[in-house]
């Protein structure tokens, strides 16, 4: 089905902005990609990309040839998804993508072994700590820490996994170990902070209730295990969830603070839209994952 591989590629290059980018995405080489919008301009005898050296735009054609050729595509992926219910063996890719200190240490280790059950099905991980549009993305499931943003996503709970305070023992012996939220804010925090963040506070847990902490400090990120890294080489004060740095914990290299308020639990679930648990690989990877990540200790711990 060439016109139809043609038409993914078209769909996923102006969706991720570039060639290489959508190729990429569909396992192909910038070369083959190219060829394939190259052949789908031949084929409708119009440009539907304006070409510079450093950016690749629709023409107004191709935005309008876009939105029709989503549909077909995505038409496509609910009729393949409806036979493939009626399938013995679940066939085709899924796209996930979680955040990159649960997607290291609780779902990529999964992943094997499900592909191990369900030869036929590829899934292909995107791990990032900023946040995705799923719809926009292409995604059949995201999994998260935190809050869920608002949507007309469906949403399934793993847990409430806990989340500590730490610091480095070296940081704790120059600057001093913070006993209440006031002392907290005299420190340096570090951040999980990029474009449209909302990180500009952490809620404590404390006896009178949730307490919001406005924090600040010298160092921020968007990526979690930079912020790891800093708070090892005694940079400042983290917030985790205690899965992401128990072996730091255990170790000593990383010592836990506040422990009469300590942030509160993050909720770990998976976001989805409606429409891709009718597609059986979705529905047999996210019970997957859920039930395993239930079965581990150091996610409630």
């Amino acid at each position: 089905m060439p016109y139809l591989d043609s038409l993914r590629v078209f769909v996923r290059v102006v969706e991720l902005g570039s060639i290489t980018a959508g190729g990429r995405d569909l396992r192909m080489t910038p070369a083959v990609a190219s060829k394939r919008i190259k052949e789908l301009e031949r084929r409708l005898n119009v440009r539907l990309f304006n070409r510079t050296t450093r950016k690749l735009t629709p023409t107004e054609i191709g935005h309008a040839f876009y939105e029709h050729a989503r549909q077909v595509v995505q038409s496509l992926e609910d009729a393949e998804a409806a036979v493939s219910n009626f399938s013995l063996q679940p066939r085709g890719a899924v796209q996930v993508t979680a955040p990159l200190g649960v997607g290291k240490r609780i779902i990529a280790p999964l992943i094997p072994d499900f592909v191990d059950l369900y030869p036929e099905v590829s899934v292909r991980l995107r791990l990032s700590d900023r946040k995705v549009d799923i719809l926009e993305d292409g995604l059949d499931v995201a999994f998260f820490v935190g809050r869920p943003p608002d949507s007309n996503l469906k949403l399934r709970k793993i847990i409430d996994t806990p989340r500590v305070l730490c610091a480095a023992p070296a940081y704790l012996e120059r600057f001093g170990t913070p006993r209440t939220p006031s002392e907290l804010q005299r420190h340096n925090c570090l951040l999980l902070r990029y474009p449209r963040s909302p990180e500009w506070f952490w809620t404590l847990a404390t006896k009178d209730g949730p307490l919001k902490v406005e924090v600040s400090g010298s160092y921020d990120s968007d990526d979690g295990d930079v912020l790891t890294d800093w708070a090892l080489a005694g940079r400042g004060i983290i917030n985790k969830p205690r899965f992401d740095i128990a072996h730091h914990l255990a170790r000593g290299t990383l010592v836990e603070v506040m422990q009469d308020a300590p942030p509160e639990p993050a909720l770990f679930g998976c976001l989805y839209p409606h429409r891709r648990l009718q597609d059986s690989k979705v529905r047999l990877l996210i019970d997957y994952v859920l039930d395993r990540c239930r079965e581990l200790p150091i996610i409630s711990s």
